[in-house]
């Protein structure tokens, strides 16, 4: 929902991620989608009001930037191409189901017997540990 801009200026409306985000960090996945369709990664980041993930060694570019001086902010002296991981939308990708390490799985959530919320793998049905 649009929500005006407490200062003056241009408006923006900025969209919000609304989906169910059930993957978390140090997770297994899959990438569904793109020119690393078919890769393999951990996730190290999740990006939840945007709906993204870092997925280690997924979605790499490359960013040219200029040598700085020594001392200014975000200075390291060297210049060039530098290889960035860059986030992903987390549609993109899939969790590598645990109980056999091979097939990718939707991840649902239930109650185990203690009353607590655990998720687990739809194909395989074991549950999944937290990180």
């Amino acid at each position: 929902m649009y929500k005006p801009p407490s200062k003056k200026g241009p408006r923006r409306n900025v969209p919000q991620f609304t989906g169910k985000i059930r993957l978390l960090k140090g997770d297994t996945v899959r990438v569904l989608a793109g020119k690393d369709k078919g890769k393999e990664g951990t996730i190290t980041e999740v990006r939840r009001a945007e709906g993204k993930v870092m997925v280690e060694g997924v979605n790499i570019v490359i960013k040219h930037q200029k040598p700085r001086q020594a001392g200014a902010p975000g200075a390291n002296g060297q210049g060039g191409r530098i290889e960035q991981t860059m986030p992903m939308p987390i549609s993109k990708v899939q969790l590598v189901d645990p109980a056999d390490g091979k097939t990718a799985t939707r991840v649902g959530i239930r109650t185990d017997e203690n009353g607590e919320r655990v998720r687990f793998a739809k194909k395989s049905g074991g549950v999944i540990t937290n990180g």
